[in-house]
C-alpha cells in the first residue's frame, strides 16, 4: 500500500514509523483498540491519584433519581421518573462554555501593567504643561555640556537588579529562569479566550422543561370600588376578557362583589354562609395569544325588579346623591322598594349595565394618559379617540405592541356604563358593540349613559403571587395564611390551539344557556329563569353540590339559575354556569334544565317561581362525554322515569312538548378536562385499551360490540386511525398515549390465551404520531429539531411500564362502565387530592423488577421493529430518528438500573441480538445520510446529530470498542460518497464527531495514559518525574516521540476519538483541499470547545494529569505548523494604521511614521525582509496561493496551538523538537512569531473603539455567505431561522434558540461598553496576551536548549533572537517583559559572538527595542531593559576591547525613537541612563579598564540627543517647527551620516504622516544621495551615481549633501556608516521609495529624474524583472502627466514681537496644501499660537505695509500673512513651459500692495501706485521642509500711468484669451466683452484713457509710458473688434438684440477713443526715421 503522507514534516518520521503496520491515509479510519480488552489487561496503578480517574469511567457514573413533581398548589403533588447520566455536567452537551460563565471565572484576575495604558495617563497632564513653555530654540545651545551632565549626574536611577554582575553558569541561569517564569501562571489558558461561538456548538443539549401547565401572558386586574350616584340596591360585578377578532371569549367569567356591608346585609337571608373564596376582588387573566383586539368586558346585575332594563336604570341616570334635598322622599321610596325586592327575588338577578376596556390602551399608553382622570368621561374618551386615531393606524403592527408582560401598571375609572338592551344580550350582539366601539363615532357615543365610578387596577401579574387560588379553588403556593381575601386564578380559553400536554388533573364543565323560545307556549309564561343542575341520578336528592358559587356567597352549589328579564318570552342569556365534574361519568350523569316563570309583583296566592318546562343532556355516550352546542326540545311535564339514559330528542310516548317538540332551547357545553379527551379517535383507543386491561368483554361502542374475537383488529384500527385525531388533543394527552402505546409494545396483551403481538402496530402510530407533532409544531423545537414536548416527555416522564404500573406520570383516564373504576386510577398513586374519589397503592421494587423480567424490553423490540420497518413507517422514524433512540437510551439505562446490570462487564450487559441490531441500525442510518445528503439537506443534519447523540450515549452503557467501531462503520459509509458536495459531508461528519467527543469521559475514552507502542525496554519515564506504576510511566522510545506526534497509525488507533478529530481537521486545513471558511471554522471551533471543555473541568486541574490530555493532541502542533502560509498574518500593520503603501509602520511603535526598514529592503530585494513573518518558508509552501484562513479561525487555532505547548510535557517537545530540521525548527519559530502578534495586547482605547463582536460577526456573514453559494447552509440554522419566523407562541414562550442567536445583538446595539466593562476586559485581554507571550518564551526555550545539545544552531539560534525581538516589539505586561529580558540576557550571554560578529541587523535591532524600553513610564521594565543594555555593552567590549558597534547603534536607535515616537518620555529615559552609569560605576571586574569611560562618554552623547528632544517636545503641535528642529538636529549630524540618514527618515516619516509626500520624497532622495556619496568613496562603480551632482537633476538643494571632504569621515572605520541602507540594496530601496512617494505627491515628471537613476543599476544588474516594473510604472507616471493637477500655494508669514524668541522679525514663505485660503492659513497660525500665548496676546496684521517694529505693542505676538505667487524672470518663463515647470523649484515670489501718496491704499486713477515686492528664499521648494526662510527682498514701485499700463495688458490678454479658447465659450467671452465694452463701466477703459490720454504730460520722462499705454489701447480696441465678430458666430437668434446692443457699445467706445488714440506725441517720433513699436517687456 502506497504511503500517505503529509508534506513538509513527514519527511524525517518515515524512517522511524516503519515498524509500524503499513500506513492507513488519514482519509480512511484506524481499526480502533479493543477499549473492554484494553482496560481490563491494563489494570490501573495503585495509587488513586488524581491520574486515576483518566483511566475508567467512575462507578457512579449513571443513577436513576425521582424527582418530586413541582406542584403549583398546596393539595399534594404526583412524582415523575427523572432518569440521569451523574458525569453529564463536564460534558460540554450540557454546560455551554458560554461568555457569560466566562465571566463569571474571569472576575478575579490580577490586573497586568501594560506601558501602553499607563502612557495614556501620563500623556494627559503633559499635554497641558507643554502649551505653556517658551518657544525659543536656542535656550540651551547645543554643546552646552556642562549643564547636561549636571542634569544626568544629579538624576537618579531606577533600582539595580541583584544579580545582573554576578557570573553564573549558564545551567543555573537557566534553571533560576525557567522556575520564574512558573510563578504565577494562568492555569487554564482558554479561560481567558472569548468563548467558542455558541452557534457552532452543534453537541449543545438543553435539559428540556419540566412538563407543566401552559399560562400565557398574565395580567393582573384588581377592582376597587364602584360608586353610582344614587346607592339604593347591591350591584353585582363580572368581568371577563373576548377577543373580538376571533369572536371568542377567551376567559371564563370572574364574579365580583365591591358593595358595602349595609347594601350586602339585604341579602344576608339567601346567602348566609359567605365562603372567603367567593370574596375575591382580584383576578390573574392568562392571555397566550395577545392582540390588539382584547377587551375586558364588564357587566354589572341587580337583583330582580318589577319593571324593565330601561325603567329600572331610570333613577340611576337622572338622579344624583347631591340634590338629595329634590329627591329625597324618591329615594326613600326606591330604597324601600329595593329592600322588598331583595327579600323576596334576592335569589334571582336582572342585567343592568356593561362597558368595555380595549386592553390595548393600558399597554400601549405608557404616558399619554392620565390614568386617575376621575372627571367626566369626556376626557377619559378623548384622550382614547385620540389615541384610536393613533393606534389603529399602527393596527398592522399589531402584534408586538400588545405586550401584557411589562407595561405601566394603570389606575382606571370607568365612569360610563352602557345600559343592557333586553333583546341584545347574546355574545354576537356583544361583538358587534366592541367592534362599534372602537370607531371614533360610535353609536354607543350617542346613548345616555349610566353614570358611575368604577376604579379598577390593571397590572402585569408578579412571578408568584401570594394567595392565589386555581380555576379549581385549590391554593396556589405560596399561600402564607388561609384567612386572607384571595385573588382568583382566571381559566383562560385560548383563542387558538395551545399545544402543551396536561400534567394537572382538571375536570371543569362550563355550560351556557343561550335562548330559550317559549312564545308559542300558553299560560303567564314571562319572567323566565332557568335553573340548572349536575345529577348523578334521576331523583331530586341526586344533584351534585358541583356548581361554583358566584360572589359573596357559598363556594358550591346544587343549582344555578340564569338572570331573568322582565316580560319576555324569548329571553337570551349571557350566563355561564362552571360546574366541577367528578372522574368517573356514568350513563346515569346528565344536566337537567327547569324553566320557572318568575312572578316579580307580590300578589296573594301567586307562588314566586312556576315550573313552565324541562329539558336535560344525559353526559355519557359510549364511554365519551358529550359537548359541543345543543339545541333541545323543552316537555312541558317532568320528565318520566329513566329519562336520564336517553335524550329529549327521542320521542317518548305520553310526554307534552313545547312547540311540537322542535328545538327550542339553546345550549351550549364545554368542557376543560384532563380526563375526557372529547376527540373520537383517542377516545376509542383508549376505551380498546381499557377493555382489554379490565377484560369486560362483551363491550359495546357506538357502531360495534368489542368480543374477544374483534378486539385486535379492532385494536389495531384504531391506532391507525389516530393520525385523524385533532392535534391538539393529540398533545393534551401526549403523556398517557405515548405510555399506552409503550404499554402494548412491551405487555403484548393475551387474548382468549393467546399473546398477541402488537409491537409493530404500536410503532408506526408512535412513528406517525411523533412526527405529525414535529411537522406541526415547528416554533417549539431545539436547535437539533427536536420537538420540546417529546423531549420532555422522554426526560422526565417515560419509564418501562411494569404490569402494576408505577406512579402513573400525569393525571390518567377514566372510562365509564357499569363500575366506577377507570384504567389506571383504581391502583395508582394519589392522582390528586382535589379529586377524593381516586386512591392509590404503591408497588414495590422487587415486584416490579420481577414484573419486568416477565415481559419484552422496549429497547430490543424497539431496534428490531425499526430494522425491519419499511416505507412510510421508516422515513417517519428516520425523520423523528431522535425520538427513538432518547426512548430507547432511556429504556437500556431504566433496565440495567432496575436489573441490577450496572456492575456486569459491559460485554455481557445486553444480548447479541440485540447488539447486531443497533449495528445494523447504525450502518442503515448511516447509509442513509450518506445516500441523501443532497436531497434532504434538513433531515440529514437532523438524522447525523441523533445518531451521533445516540452513540454518544451508547458509550455510557455499552461496550466501547463495539461503539467506536460503530463510528468507523459510520465513517466508512459517509467517506465512500464524496460525489457532489464533498463539503457538506465533510461538515456533517465534522458535527458528527464533534457531538461523539462531547462525551463527559471523552479524556477516559481516549486511554490518555496509553503507550503508544509496547516499549522495547524500560526506558526511564519522561512525563513524570515521580515514577509510578505500568499504566502511566510513558515508556516512550523516540521512534514513539515521533509518532506521539503524528497522526500514525498508533496514535489514532490508541487515542481513536482525539485521533479522528484531528485528522478531520488536518484534512480540512490541507493546502490544496477545498476546505472553504465555513468547515475551517467548523473543524476549529470543535477543537476549540474540547479544549475548553478541558480547561473547565475540575477533574483535570493537576499539571500531570494536563500533561496527559495534552498528549491527545499533540499532532496538532505539526498539523498547524503545515497551515503556517494559510493563517491570516497578523504581523501586517492593520490597513487604517498605514497611510500609504511606501510607509509602512516600523513595528517597533504602533504610532510611528518611519519608513519600515524592511520595506525598503523587499523592494531592494534583499534577501530576508526582517519584520515579517515566514523568514524560512519551506521551498512547497513559497509559490502557492492558498486558500487562507480568515483572522478569526486563525486566532482561535494558535490559541489552541498554544493551549497544547503550554500543557504538553517539556521533556517530550524538548525530545521532538531535537528531531527536527532546521526549516521545521525555524517554521515552528515563525509560528512563535505569529502567535505573539496575534494575541498582542490592544490597549483600552482600541477595547473602546472596536466592539468585540463586530469583527466576529463579519467573519460570519462571509461563512453564512459561502454556505448560501455551496447550498450547504445548514438545516439547523435554516430551522433556527423558521422557528423564528413563526412561532405559534408570540415569541415570548421558548426563547431558547433566541439567546445564541441573539446574545450579540444586543452588543451591536450597544456599541458603547461601560467603563467597567472595558476595565475588565482589558484586565482579561492584558492576561490572555502575557500568558501566550509566555507560552511563547518557554517554547522558545526549549528551542535553545535543544539547540545547545545539537550542532545545528546557527541559523536556529537568530530566528530564537528574532522572535525574542518581535516580543519586544509589541506592547507587552511588565511582568512578560521581566521574563523576556532574563531570556535575552541568557542568550547573549551563551551566544555572544550572534550579535558581535555576523549580523548588524539584529544588534541594530536589540539596541532599538532595549532603548525603547529604557523609556518606559513602568519602573520594572526600565530596570530589566538597562540591565539588560549595560551587559550588552560589557559583552561587546570584552570581546573586542571596545564597544563600537553597540554604540553606533545605540545612538542610532536613539535618534530614530527620538525622532518618531509620540509617546517618548525623556524623564524615563534620564533615569535609565543613569542606571546604566551606575552599573559602570558598581562593575568592579572592569573598574580599571577604559570601559566605564567609554560607557560615560556615550551615555553623555545619547544625554545631549535627549536634550535636543526635549525641544521637540515643546514643539509636538507646531509641525513648521518641529520639522525645522529635526532639520536642525539632521545638520548637527552632518559629519555623522548614519545620524544624518536616520534624522533624515524621521523627518520623511513626519511628513508623509501629514501627508507631504512632495517634501518626504525630497527627504528621501536627500538620504539616497548621502549614501551614493559614501558609496562613491568607498568603491568606484561606474553604474553607480557619483555622489550628490548626480541628483541634482531632481532638486537644486541635494547639493548640501556632499561629504565635506574626505579627511573629515572615513567610512571605513568601525561602526560607521555600517547600517543597512549604506550599501547598493538600500541606495535602490530608498531610490524606489522616494519614486513612490513623487508618485503620491503628484510630481510624476520627478519620478523620472529618480529613475534615470535607478535604470543604469538594474541595467548592470541585468535585473530585467526590476526593469521591468520600473518601465511600467514610468508609463504610468507618463499617463497621468495630463490628469488636472494642484500644487502647493504660497504664503509669506512675518513673525514680530519678542514673545517668538529666535524667531522675531523672521519672514518665511509657507507652504501649504494647493487652494488654501488666505483665511484658512491665517486662521490656523492665528488659533495655533492663541492657545500657545494666550488669546489676546495674538495680533493678525491685516496689511502688507512694511512693519514698523517701535509701533508694536512689546508684549504681543504679531503676524503678518500674505498670500504670494512665484515669480519669474521673462528669461525664466522660456524655460518653465508646464504647470510642473511652473511650480517646481522655486525660488522667487511677489506680491503686490496698491497705495496712495497719501498713506490710503486706494485712490482715483492719476494717483494710485503698486508696490512689486519679490522675495527670494534660501532653497528652492519644494525642500525637506514646508517653510523657508526670505533671505533678499526687492522692491518695485509703479507709477499710476504704469498701473494703468498693466491693466490694460490684463485685460487685453484676457480678451484675446477668450477670443481664441479652444472649444470657444460663448459665456466666458460674452462677460469678458461686457466688462471691456459695457456703457457704464466705472473706471473702465474709456475712463483710463480719458484720465491718461487726454492731454500729453508734461514730464518727459512720462513720454514712454504715454506712447505705450496708447498702444495698449490701439491693441485693445482691435481685440474687442475681433471678440465681437467672434461672438457673432457663436450667438443663437434668442441673442440677437444682446449682440446688437454689444455692438453698439463698441462703435461708441471707439469713436471715443479715436482721438485720444491717434494723438502721438511730436517729441518721441523727431530721432527716429521710422516709427516702430517698443518692446513690451
Amino acid at each position: 500500500e502506497k504511503l500517505v503522507q503529509r508534506k513538509g514534516l513527514a519527511h524525517c518520521v518515515c524512517q522511524s514509523v516503519g515498524c509500524f503496520v503499513s500506513n492507513v491515509p488519514l482519509t480512511e479510519v484506524v481499526e480502533p483498540v479493543d477499549y473492554e480488552e484494553y482496560v481490563s489487561s491494563h489494570p490501573p496503578g495503585a495509587e488513586p491519584g488524581p491520574l486515576r480517574q483518566l483511566l475508567e469511567f467512575p462507578s457512579d457514573d449513571l443513577e436513576l433519581l425521582l424527582q418530586e413533581r413541582e406542584c403549583a398548589t398546596i393539595e399534594p403533588p404526583k412524582h415523575a421518573a427523572l432518569w440521569s447520566v451523574r458525569y453529564q455536567r463536564y460534558s460540554t452537551t450540557q454546560t455551554p462554555h458560554n461568555s457569560e460563565r466566562q465571566r463569571e471565572k474571569q472576575k478575579g484576575l490580577v490586573k497586568q501593567t501594560f506601558e501602553l495604558d499607563e502612557a495614556t495617563i501620563d500623556r494627559q497632564d503633559e499635554q497641558d504643561d507643554s502649551k505653556r513653555h517658551s518657544v525659543s530654540l536656542d535656550d540651551t545651545p547645543r554643546g552646552s555640556w556642562a549643564s547636561s551632565i549636571f542634569d544626568l549626574k544629579n538624576s537618579t536611577p531606577d533600582a539595580l537588579l541583584p544579580s545582573v554582575l554576578e557570573r553564573t553558569a549558564a545551567e543555573d541561569m537557566d534553571r533560576r529562569n525557567a522556575e520564574n517564569r512558573q510563578q504565577g501562571r494562568h492555569a487554564d489558558l482558554l479561560g481567558l479566550y472569548p468563548a467558542p461561538d455558541e452557534d457552532e456548538a452543534v453537541e449543545r443539549c438543553a435539559i428540556p422543561e419540566v412538563p407543566k401547565e401552559h399560562s400565557g401572558q398574565r395580567i393582573m386586574v384588581k377592582c376597587l370600588s364602584l360608586k353610582f350616584e344614587i346607592e339604593i340596591e347591591p350591584i353585582f360585578g363580572t368581568l371577563a376578557l373576548y377577543d373580538v377578532r376571533e369572536k371568542k371569549k377567551i376567559s371564563e367569567d370572574f364574579h365580583f362583589d365591591l358593595n358595602s356591608d349595609q347594601m350586602k346585609s339585604l341579602l344576608r337571608p339567601h346567602s348566609p354562609h359567605v365562603a372567603i373564596s367567593t370574596l375575591a376582588r382580584s383576578a390573574i387573566f392568562s392571555i397566550t395569544y395577545p392582540s390588539p383586539d382584547i377587551f375586558l368586558v364588564i357587566k354589572l346585575e341587580k337583583v330582580l325588579q318589577q319593571g324593565d332594563i330601561g325603567e329600572c336604570c331610570e333613577p340611576y341616570m337622572v338622579m344624583k346623591e347631591s340634590d338629595s334635598t329634590k329627591h329625597k322622599e324618591k329615594l326613600e321610596k326606591l330604597r324601600a322598594q329595593a329592600e322588598q325586592m331583595c327579600t323576596r327575588l334576592g335569589r334571582f338577578r336582572m342585567p343592568f349595565a356593561w362597558t368595555a376596556i380595549h386592553l390595548l390602551n393600558i399597554v400601549s399608553s405608557v404616558g399619554g394618559l392620565d390614568r386617575s382622570d376621575s372627571d367626566s368621561d369626556t376626557e377619559r374618551k378623548g384622550t382614547w379617540n385620540e389615541r384610536k386615531k393613533k393606534g389603529f393606524e399602527r393596527m398592522s403592527v399589531g402584534e408586538d405592541m400588545c405586550n401584557f408582560t411589562n407595561f405601566r401598571p394603570a389606575t382606571l375609572t370607568v365612569t360610563n356604563f352602557f345600559k343592557q338592551e333586553g333583546d341584545r344580550l347574546s355574545d354576537e350582539d356583544l361583538y358587534k358593540f366592541l367592534a362599534d366601539m372602537r370607531r371614533p363615532s360610535s353609536v354607543l357615543r350617542r346613548l345616555r349613559p349610566v353614570t358611575a365610578q368604577l376604579k379598577i387596577d390593571i397590572s402585569p401579574a408578579p412571578e408568584a403571587p401570594h394567595y392565589c387560588l386555581s380555576p379549581e379553588l385549590l391554593h396556589v403556593k405560596p399561600y402564607p395564611d388561609p384567612r386572607v381575601r384571595p385573588t382568583k386564578e382566571v381559566l383562560e380559553f385560548p383563542a387558538r390551539y395551545v399545544y402543551t400536554p396536561h400534567t394537572t388533573y382538571r375536570n371543569l364543565l362550563y355550560v351556557y344557556p343561550q335562548s330559550v323560545n317559549f312564545s308559542s307556549r300558553q299560560g303567564s309564561v314571562r319572567n323566565i329563569a332557568v335553573k340548572v343542575q349536575f345529577m348523578a341520578g334521576e331523583d331530586p336528592s341526586q344533584a351534585m353540590p358541583v356548581i361554583f358559587g358566584k360572589s359573596s356567597c357559598a363556594e358550591f352549589y346544587k343549582e344555578a339559575y340564569t338572570q331573568v328579564i322582565y316580560h319576555n318570552k324569548s329571553p337570551e342569556f349571557y350566563e355561564e354556569v362552571k360546574m366541577k365534574i367528578p372522574a368517573n361519568l356514568t350513563d346515569n350523569h346528565h344536566l337537567l334544565f327547569t324553566f320557572y316563570h318568575i312572578s316579580c309583583q307580590t300578589k296573594q296566592n301567586t307562588p314566586l317561581e312556576t315550573p313552565v318546562g324541562y329539558t336535560w343532556i344525559p353526559l355519557m355516550q359510549h364511554g365519551r362525554l358529550r359537548t359541543g352546542s345543543f339545541s333541545l326540545p323543552v316537555s312541558v311535564d317532568k320528565p318520566p322515569p329513566s329519562y336520564s339514559v336517553l335524550t329529549p330528542d327521542v320521542q317518548l310516548p305520553g310526554m307534552k312538548w313545547v312547540d311540537n317538540h322542535k328545538g327550542v332551547f339553546n345550549v351550549e357545553v364545554k368542557a376543560a378536562s384532563s380526563v375526557h379527551t372529547q376527540d373520537p379517535h383517542l377516545d376509542k383507543f383508549f376505551t380498546l385499551v381499557y377493555v382489554l386491561e379490565e377484560y369486560s368483554f362483551p363491550y359495546r361502542l357506538k357502531d360495534v360490540i368489542i368480543t374477544e374475537a374483534n378486539v385486535e383488529a379492532e385494536l389495531k384500527a384504531s391506532m391507525a386511525a389516530l393520525k385523524g385525531a385533532l392535534l391538539d388533543t393529540c398533545v393534551r394527552f401526549l403523556h398517557q398515549l405515548m405510555s399506552k402505546l409503550i404499554l402494548l409494545i412491551v405487555h403484548p396483551p393475551v387474548i382468549a390465551g393467546q399473546i398477541v403481538n402488537l409491537g409493530r402496530a404500536a410503532f408506526e402510530a408512535m412513528a406517525l404520531l411523533v412526527n405529525q407533532i414535529h411537522k406541526n409544531l415547528e416554533g417549539n423545537q431545539d436547535h437539533h429539531g427536536r420537538n420540546n414536548l417529546l423531549s420532555s416527555y422522554i426526560h422526565y416522564c417515560f419509564h418501562l411500564p411494569t404490569t402494576e404500573p408505577v406512579s402513573p406520570p400525569y393525571a390518567t383516564l377514566s372510562r365509564a362502565t357499569a363500575r366506577p373504576t377507570s384504567l389506571l386510577l383504581s391502583r395508582s398513586k394519589s392522582i390528586s387530592n382535589s379529586n377524593p374519589d381516586l386512591a392509590s397503592t404503591p408497588a414495590t421494587p422487587d415486584e416490579e423488577v420481577q414484573r419486568i423480567i416477565g415481559s419484552k424490553l422496549l429497547h430490543e423490540e424497539l431496534a428490531l421493529q425499526w430494522v425491519v420497518s419499511s416505507s412510510t413507517v421508516r422515513e417517519a422514524s428516520l425523520q423523528q430518528a431522535w425520538f427513538f433512540f432518547q426512548l430507547m437510551v432511556k429504556s437500556m439505562s431504566h433496565h440495567l438500573f432496575l436489573s441490577s446490570r450496572l456492575d456486569m462487564p459491559r460485554r455481557q450487559r445486553f444480548p447479541d441480538r440485540f447488539v447486531d441490531d443497533i449495528a445494523a441500525l447504525v450502518c442503515a442510518i448511516s447509509a442513509d445520510i450518506a445516500s441523501r445528503y443532497h436531497k434532504d439537506v434538513e433531515l440529514v443534519e437532523r438524522l447525523n446529530s441523533s445518531l451521533a447523540f445516540f452513540l454518544n450515549d451508547l458509550l455510557s452503557l455499552l461496550d466501547r470498542g463495539f461503539v467506536f467501531n460503530l463510528v468507523r462503520s459510520y465513517y466508512k459509509q459517509v467517506h465512500l460518497h464524496t460525489a457532489q458536495n464533498p463539503n457538506s459531508l465533510t461538515a456533517l461528519r465534522m458535527d458528527f464527531i464533534r457531538i461523539v467527543c462531547s462525551h463527559e469521559h471523552y479524556v477516559t475514552l481516549n486511554l490518555p495514559c496509553a503507550t503508544l507502542s509496547p516499549p522495547a525496554s524500560p526506558s526511564p519515564s519522561t512525563s513524570s518525574t515521580t515514577s509510578q506504576s505500568s499504566a502511566f510511566s510513558c515508556h516512550v522510545q523516540d521512534q514513539g516521540v515521533v509518532s506521539m506526534f503524528e497522526l500514525s497509525v498508533p496514535f489514532r488507533q490508541q487515542h481513536f476519538l482525539s485521533g479522528l478529530l484531528l485528522a478531520e481537521l488536518s484534512l480540512i486545513l490541507e493546502p490544496d483541499g477545498e476546505g472553504v471558511f465555513f468547515l475551517h471554522k467548523k473543524a476549529i471551533s470543535a477543537l476549540h470547545s474540547l479544549l475548553c471543555s478541558h480547561d473547565a473541568d475540575p477533574r483535570y486541574t493537576d499539571p500531570q494529569v494536563r500533561s496527559h490530555i495534552a498528549q491527545l493532541y499533540l499532532p496538532l502542533i505539526p498539523i498547524v505548523m503545515e497551515t503556517l502560509p494559510q493563517l491570516y498574518d497578523f504581523t501586517d500593520p492593520s490597513p487604517q494604521r498605514v497611510r500609504h503603501a511606501s510607509v509602512l509602520v516600523d513595528d517597533n511603535d504602533p504610532d510611528n511614521g518611519t519608513i519600515s526598514q524592511s520595506v525598503a529592503m523587499a523592494i531592494a530585494g534583499s534577501p530576508l525582509p526582517h519584520s515579517k513573518a515566514n523568514h524560512f518558508t519551506l521551498p512547497s509552501v513559497a509559490g502557492r496561493q492558498c486558500s487562507t484562513l480568515s483572522a478569526e479561525c486563525s486566532r482561535t487555532l494558535l490559541v489552541c496551538f498554544l493551549w497544547v505547548l503550554k500543557n504538553a510535557d517539556a521533556g517530550l517537545l524538548e525530545r521532538w523538537i531535537s528531531d527536527l530540521s532546521v526549516p521545521q525548527i525555524n517554521r515552528l519559530l515563525d509560528l512563535l512569531h505569529l502567535c505573539l502578534s496575534c494575541f498582542e495586547y490592544k490597549g483600552k482605547k482600541a477595547l473602546q473603539r472596536i466592539n468585540s463582536l463586530t469583527f466576529k460577526k463579519s467573519q460570519d456573514m462571509k461563512a453564512r455567505l459561502e454556505e448560501a453559494i455551496l447550498g450547504t447552509i445548514g438545516a439547523r440554522q435554516e430551522m433556527v431561522r423558521r422557528c423564528r419566523e413563526r412561532s405559534p407562541y408570540g415569541g415570548q414562550e421558548n426563547v431558547r434558540w433566541r439567546k445564541n442567536v441573539t446574545h450579540w445583538r444586543q452588543n451591536a446595539d450597544r456599541v458603547d461598553k461601560t467603563k467597567a466593562e472595558v476595565e475588565q476586559e482589558s484586565v482579561v485581554d492584558g492576561n490572555l496576551a502575557t500568558e501566550a507571550a509566555l507560552i511563547a518564551l518557554d517554547t522558545l526555550e526549549v528551542i535553545v536548549k535543544t539547540v545547545v545539545m545539537s550542532e545545528l544552531k546557527e541559523s536556529v539560534l537568530v530566528g530564537v533572537l528574532r522572535v525574542l525581538l518581535h516580543s519586544m516589539a509589541g506592547n507587552q505586561s511588565a511582568l512578560f517583559l521581566q521574563h523576556c529580558f532574563s531570556t535575552q540576557r541568557a542568550l547573549v550571554y551563551k551566544f555572544p559572538e550572534m550579535l558581535f560578529e555576523e549580523d548588524t541587523e539584529l544588534c541594530a535591532d536589540l539596541c532599538l527595542r532595549l532603548l525603547r524600553h529604557c523609556s518606559s513610564s513602568v519602573s520594572s521594565i526600565r530596570s530589566h531593559a538597562s540591565s539588560s543594555l549595560y551587559l550588552l555593552m560589557r559583552q561587546n567590549f570584552e570581546i573586542g576591547n571596545n564597544f563600537a558597534r553597540v554604540k553606533m547603534q545605540v545612538t542610532m536607535s536613539l535618534s530614530s525613537l527620538v525622532g518618531t515616537s509620540m509617546k517618548f518620555n525623556e524623564e524615563h529615559l534620564r533615569r535609565s541612563l543613569k542606571t546604566i552609569l551606575t552599573y559602570a560605576e558598581d562593575d568592579l571586574e572592569l573598574r580599571d579598564s577604559p570601559f566605564p569611560e567609554q560607557v560615560q562618554d556615550l551615555v553623555f552623547n545619547l544625554h545631549m540627543i535627549l536634550t535636543d528632544t526635549v525641544k521637540m517636545k515643546e514643539h509636538q503641535q507646531d509641525p513648521e517647527m518641529l520639522i525645522d528642529l529635526m532639520y536642525r538636529i539632521a545638520k548637527g549630524y552632518q559629519n555623522s551620516p548614519d545620524l544624518r540618514l536616520t534624522w533624515l527618515q524621521n523627518m520623511a516619516g513626519k511628513h508623509s504622516e501629514r501627508g507631504n509626500h512632495a517634501e518626504a520624497a525630497h527627504c528621501l532622495v536627500h538620504s539616497a544621495a548621502l549614501v551614493a556619496e559614501y558609496l562613491s568613496m568607498l568603491e568606484d562603480c561606474r553604474y553607480l551615481p557619483i555622489g550628490c551632482v548626480s541628483f541634482q537633476s531632481i532638486s537644486s538643494n541635494v547639493l548640501e549633501e556632499s561629504a565635506v571632504s574626505d579627511d573629515i569621515l572615513s567610512p571605513e572605520e568601525e561602526g560607521i556608516c555600517s547600517g543597512k541602507y549604506f550599501s547598493e540594496s538600500g541606495l535602490v530601496g530608498l531610490l524606489e521609495q522616494a519614486a513612490a512617494s513623487f508618485n503620491m505627491a503628484a510630481m510624476y515628471e520627478a519620478i523620472n529624474e529618480v529613475y534615470k537613476i535607478l535604470c543604469p543599476i538594474h541595467e548592470a544588474n541585468r535585473d530585467f524583472k526590476k526593469l521591468a516594473s520600473v518601465h511600467g510604472k514610468l508609463q504610468d507616471a507618463f499617463n497621468k502627466v495630463y490628469n488636472q493637477r494642484m500644487f502647493g500655494t504660497y504664503f509669506r508669514v512675518g513673525l514680530y514681537g519678542c514673545r517668538f524668541g529666535d524667531l522675531d522679525e523672521q519672514e518665511f514663505v509657507y507652504k501649504e496644501p494647493s487652494i488654501t485660503k488666505l483665511a484658512e492659513i491665517s486662521h490656523r497660525l492665528e488659533e495655533f499660537y492663541s492657545e500657545r500665548f494666550g488669546d489676546d496676546v495674538v495680533v493678525i496684521i491685516k496689511d502688507s505695509n512694511p512693519v514698523d517694529k517701535n509701533k508694536l505693542d512689546p508684549n504681543k505676538a504679531y503676524l503678518q500673512i500674505t498670500y504670494v505667487e512665484p515669480f519669474f524672470d521673462t528669461y525664466e518663463l522660456k524655460e518653465r513651459i508646464t504647470y510642473f515647470d511652473k511650480n517646481y523649484n522655486l525660488r522667487t515670489f511677489m506680491y503686490c500692495t496698491p497705495f496712495t501718496l497719501d498713506g490710503r491704499a486706494h485712490g482715483d486713477l492719476h494717483e494710485q501706485y503698486k508696490r512689486k515686492t519679490i522675495l527670494t528664499t534660501s532653497h528652492a521648494f519644494p525642500y525637506i521642509k514646508t517653510r523657508i526662510n526670505v533671505i533678499h527682498k526687492e522692491e518695485i514701485v509703479l507709477m499710476p500711468m504704469e498701473v494703468a499700463i498693466e491693466d490694460m495688458q490684463k485685460k487685453t490678454q484676457e480678451l484675446a484669451f477668450a477670443t481664441h479658447q479652444d472649444p470657444a465659450d460663448p459665456k466666458m467671452l460674452q462677460m469678458v466683452l461686457q466688462g471691456c465694452v459695457g456703457t457704464t463701466v466705472n473706471q473702465g477703459p474709456l475712463e483710463v484713457a480719458q484720465v491718461f490720454l487726454s492731454e500729453i504730460p508734461e514730464d518727459p520722462k512720462l513720454f514712454r509710458h504715454h506712447n505705450k499705454l496708447r498702444l495698449c489701447f490701439k491693441d485693445f480696441s482691435k481685440r474687442c473688434e475681433d471678440a465681437l465678430r467672434k461672438n457673432k458666430s457663436l450667438i443663437g437668434p434668442d441673442q440677437k438684440e444682446y449682440h446688437r446692443e454689444l455692438e453698439r457699445n463698441y462703435t461708441k467706445l471707439r469713436e471715443a477713443l479715436f482721438p485720444l488714440i491717434n494723438r502721438k506725441i511730436p517729441q518721441l517720433y523727431r530721432p527716429l526715421p521710422l516709427p516702430t513699436t517698443p518692446t513690451q517687456r
